[in-house]
């Protein structure tokens, strides 16, 4: 697939990446700690049925300077155990309000770098769920870990506590992209990682990548993409790097060394498509790969792919997310609600007995309507207005009058071959999945006069 220059000139404007709607940056401090432990309790009665956990591990031993998660850095042991912990702590204190006839269907570790931690802390927290809830056939257990912190003993480790997925965060292949922006080398090569994973029958392994770094180019990121192949992970993944150095002030350094240009990108992400496209990988959604026979895959073809904080899931493993530790943003029904900004913050709080909200939001009944359009742009490149309709009890001309839509704002998507429609159907192009964030723009009413500000979609 090659992606027409004047087309990218036209699509990179800044736009929301759409991992939630509304977007975090529309959270507001006036949703407080009462808010959430109400939704909590209110929770159990609405859909979906299923508990989704997420845990944040903010903790790195240092900073990558592409990185825009919420981290702290730090290598003092101490700390990490008082901040397990709490967490510990905070998932008795959600738990009592959890109907626990519900089930566990995906839980997900992320950071900064969970596995900087001592297994032991990772065992201890796991032992909570396996112990005191109860789980679907299949769930989804998987944490994302840096390969420069993984030995064959942690990684029997991990699986001894459940795990069914490890994400390798791999970035790219070569040292010098990685020096530059200050990413700790493994010693032991991703393959071999990958062959002591493998070892666990029914464990899957995803490779994670990014692409616009300094000293990337187009050749060496396709020769990234044939060493991937090689390995033959069952997911892989190839983020945009998104610069933002108003919010990741780090960032800024990353243009001492010069990045790609947005011609450029676009040509790594082509390389990627056609190679991962040829080695039988499907597409999923903006940047994700997986084998046909992978879940996620299936829920494509079967236009059942959902899509949450956490990345793509399947209608299956789709929860209400419960997120605990520093930052972390839980995603009910009906609300969002963001933990603790700090360390020393969310322990102190946790400590005291205390759950600290620190902003939030409440969804209205339009916001949901969206919320669900722009799950069905991102996540299954296809929309159905009857479907949507139905699902929430009203009429397509209900719809289109409340969104204000007409088709004439698809029409220069169009000829632009990035989708077609009919009345009902809205049908993203392969062209179009490069342009998925501008589409699902057109649906999003808030973004009419905002002043927040996005990375750009390219």
């Amino acid at each position: 697939m090659k992606i027409p220059v004047p087309l990218i000139d036209k699509y990179n404007v800044p736009v929301p990446r759409y991992t939630s709607y509304p977007p975090a940056n529309f959270f507001g401090d006036d949703f407080v700690t009462g808010d959430y432990l109400l939704a909590v309790e209110e929770s159990n009665e609405k859909e979906p049925e299923n508990i989704s956990i997420y845990l944040h591990v903010p903790f790195c031993t240092q900073l990558c300077l592409y990185c825009g998660c919420n981290t702290h850095i730090t290598k003092d042991q101490d700390m990490m155990q008082h901040y397990m912990d709490a967490l510990k702590k905070e998932i008795h204190m959600i738990g009592k309000l959890l109907d626990r006839k519900r089930k566990i269907s995906q839980i997900h570790w992320g950071g900064g770098t969970p596995n900087v931690l001592p297994a032991q802390l990772i065992g201890e927290v796991m032992a909570i769920f396996t112990s005191e809830y109860e789980f679907i056939d299949k769930p989804e257990i998987a944490i994302e870990c840096n390969p420069a912190h993984l030995d064959e003993a942690y990684i029997d480790a991990l699986i001894s506590f459940g795990f069914t997925r490890i994400s390798l965060g791999v970035q790219d292949f070569q040292e010098k992209v990685l020096n530059a922006v200050h990413r700790e080398v493994p010693e032991i090569p991703i393959e071999e990682l990958v062959k002591m994973i493998r070892k666990h029958p029914g464990v899957s392994v995803n490779l994670d990548f990014i692409y616009g770094l300094p000293y990337q180019t187009v050749e060496s990121f396709a020769g990234t993409m044939e060493k991937a192949i090689t390995i033959n992970p069952d997911r892989l993944v190839t983020f945009s790097y998104a610069h933002v150095p108003w919010v990741k002030k780090a960032q800024k350094k990353l243009e001492d060394y010069g990045l790609p240009s947005p011609e450029n990108k676009v040509k790594m992400f082509e390389e990627a498509w056609a190679r991962m496209t040829r080695a039988g990988y499907i597409p999923i959604g903006l940047d994700h790969y997986a084998k046909p026979d992978d879940d996620m895959a299936v829920a494509l073809k079967n236009r059942s792919l959902h899509r949450n904080f956490q990345g793509y899931c399947t209608r299956e493993t789709t929860g209400q997310v419960y997120a605990f530790g520093v930052t972390g943003i839980s995603q009910l029904e009906d609300v969002y609600a963001q933990n603790a900004r700090t360390v020393k913050e969310y322990i102190d709080q946790i400590d005291r007995g205390m759950i600290q909200v620190v902003k939030g939001y409440a969804l209205s009944d339009t916001d949901k309507i969206i919320r669900q359009i722009i799950n069905e742009i991102m996540c299954n490149q296809y929309l159905s207005w009857t479907q949507i309709a139905e699902q929430f009890n009203t009429s397509v001309e209900t719809l289109k009058d409340l969104l204000n839509f007409n088709e004439e704002k698809l029409d220069e998507f169009v000829a632009d071959d990035l989708l077609s429609y009919t009345e009902d159907e809205i049908v993203i192009t392969d062209l179009g999945r490069f342009f998925l964030r501008n589409i699902a723009a057109v649906f999003d009413i808030r973004l009419e006069g905002s002043i927040q500000k996005f990375s750009k979609s390219v």
